[in-house]
């Protein structure tokens, strides 16, 4: 099976060469589409029990995003910190603003109030590579229609991301061999960790009966391991994202796929999938890309980079289809799942 890493990290395809560009154009996310009003608010959380496996002198620690329905006041949110900005338009030798990626326009409130509700949660995990605001658009189409949502950015895998202290940048990435199975079973005690500060938290009110979960490519990967670690994880989505080892789960998972995706996790799919006792999906988006459920190509196109990356990275990336078609498809498959799941 070809690493993860052959899956460019969406930032990678996003900035991956120079482009002629004396001004940056507006930035914007689709409308979420739905009858909330979205609060966002950042945590940095450090679990105390774990050395982080790349820089083991470390505790873990992971940033999050909790996207929510919120009441309507407060400020727009960055979209990327301007250091994280920044590095990725410097480190690709982008002819762009150095704040550039930190002005897209996004739909949430900073620190808003949440409003009151018993709500079902969906985690969200990243590729390889990938900061977690890459799933922006999918987490506020899913808190405008009522689930509070937490994006997990795991530390030293997304190629900038920045805590507290500084950035920090993808270790795994670089490596040779296959470092992500390890990854991939860390990223699931960063879900259970994660999940266990939610519920004991009061500033939203979770059913933790309606828990769900879903994750693109490496992430996908990250969503079925961590219903195997944890059964409190009713329901999963994997985008794109291969099967490692023996995953046997009894509860819903849809797998959505890019022709991309079956050229190179076919296999994992197809030998795991007998081992999927529960309710399950499995369904080819024709045309798409491998990161097509995230911002990435809404971006690119709205940068005009299209035609002047690569074209096997095009195709493999972001695919033929009109990338907000693909992106409300997504959107709208992850949503409905969800909310089938959660009204049980």
């Amino acid at each position: 099976m070809k690493s993860l890493v052959v899956l460019v990290a969406v930032i990678a395809g996003l900035l991956g060469v120079p482009a002629a560009a004396s001004a940056s154009p507006e930035l914007s996310l689709p409308s979420p589409g739905g009858p909330f009003p979205i609060g966002m608010r950042t945590l940095h959380l450090t679990d105390q029990r774990r050395a982080d496996p790349w820089v083991p002198e470390k505790r873990r620690e992971l940033m999050v995003t909790v996207w929510y329905p919120a009441a309507p006041v407060g400020h727009a949110p960055l979209y990327m910190t301007r250091a994280e900005s920044a590095a990725a338009i410097a480190g690709r030798n982008l002819d762009l603003p150095p704040d550039t990626l930190s002005k897209v326009r996004v739909h949430s409130r900073e620190n808003a109030p949440s409003l009151p509700g018993r709500r079902p949660l969906v985690l969200l995990s990243p590729g390889a590579g990938n900061n977690r605001i890459t799933l922006t658009a999918v987490a506020e189409r899913l808190a405008a229609r009522g689930f509070v949502v937490a994006g997990i950015d795991h530390a030293y895998e997304a190629w900038e991301t920045e805590f507290p202290d500084g950035l920090r940048q993808c270790v795994p990435c670089g490596l040779p061999g296959q470092p992500w199975p390890g990854a991939i079973t860390n990223r699931a005690a960063d879900t259970s960790f994660v999940l266990d500060t939610l519920l004991n938290g009061r500033r939203w009110s979770i059913d933790p009966a309606k828990i769900g979960m879903a994750g693109h490519s490496a992430g996908g990967s990250a969503t079925a391991a961590s219903m195997v670690a944890d059964r409190r994880i009713k329901a999963g989505v994997n985008v794109d994202g291969p099967f490692y080892g023996t995953v046997s789960l009894d509860r819903p998972l849809l797998l959505l796929a890019s022709p991309i995706g079956e050229t190179n996790f076919g296999k994992s799919w197809d030998e795991t999938w007998p081992r999927l006792t529960g309710p399950k999906e499995r369904y080819l988006l024709e045309n798409s890309g491998h990161s097509s459920v995230s911002d990435a190509a809404i971006l690119v196109d709205q940068l005009g980079l299209r035609s002047s990356l690569p074209a096997d990275l095009v195709r493999n990336q972001y695919g033929s289809i009109d990338s907000r078609v693909a992106l409300d498809f997504f959107r709208d498959r992850l949503t409905g799942f969800f909310k089938q799941w959660s009204a049980r």
